[in-house]
């Protein structure tokens, strides 16, 4: 006779059971690297031109700028960038811009 070993897990209860479970999350950008090729600052901090002139009336230096290419700079440093060249400063495609982002952290809305 063949015991059903399915039955008796059954009637034995589960094999285990979870206490505690604790939800982590992590938090990045949309994006490949963390640096503005440009200025050589991080991504998520101001450029190198609002940090030395933080008075400044424009927050281009606050935003970041994806490209159609997907190459990522802040919105000063591209805008400056695109004032002598048309092209992206990492792959020489053609400069689309996809979207337009404020840094999260000085974001002041």
């Amino acid at each position: 006779m063949e015991v059903d070993s399915k039955a008796d897990d059954k009637a034995a209860g589960p094999r285990f059971v979870v206490k505690k479970w604790n939800a982590v999350t992590f938090w990045s950008w949309d994006i490949c690297t963390d640096t503005c090729a440009i200025c050589r600052n991080k991504l998520y901090e101001p450029s190198i031109e609002a940090q030395a002139n933080p008075g400044l009336a424009d927050d281009a230096g606050y935003s970041i700028a994806w490209g159609c290419c997907g190459h990522v700079f802040h919105l000063d440093c591209i805008s400056r960038w695109l004032k002598t060249r048309s092209v992206c400063p990492l792959c020489n495609r053609e400069w689309e811009f996809a979207k337009i982002e404020k840094i999260a952290m000085y974001n002041t809305e």
